[in-house]
């Protein structure tokens, strides 16, 4: 296939055409691993939402706070993931975390 030989709405198509590939080439790609995952659990017994079910993590609820700043007692604080920097500049100062404790 010469692309020089072709004229401009025959290009057009064949753009059209290729672009229209590209885009559902992801979704039947998905298609045919889920089809061949589905085969295999169902060999094992299971049906694949069983397994994605079972590999699912359980998300924490949220935390409540557990600390208040002293200046400012809107700024709360629940006791996971990094101190804030009211927190440390508190506990630098003297104070304990259970002078701010709510």
């Amino acid at each position: 296939m010469d692309l020089n030989e072709m004229s401009l709405h025959d290009l057009k198509e064949m753009k059209q055409q290729v672009e229209r590939a590209i885009s559902t080439f992801q979704t039947r790609r998905k298609r045919e691993v889920a089809a061949k995952l589905e085969a295999e659990a169902r060999d094992m017994g299971y049906s694949l939402q069983d397994l994605v079910e079972a590999t699912q993590t359980r998300r924490r609820s949220p935390a409540t706070p557990k600390y208040a700043n002293p200046n400012a007692p809107d700024e709360t604080w629940s006791g996971r993931g990094r101190k804030p920097r009211w927190f440390a500049d508190a506990i630098d100062a003297g104070r304990t975390p259970e002078d701010m404790a709510i």
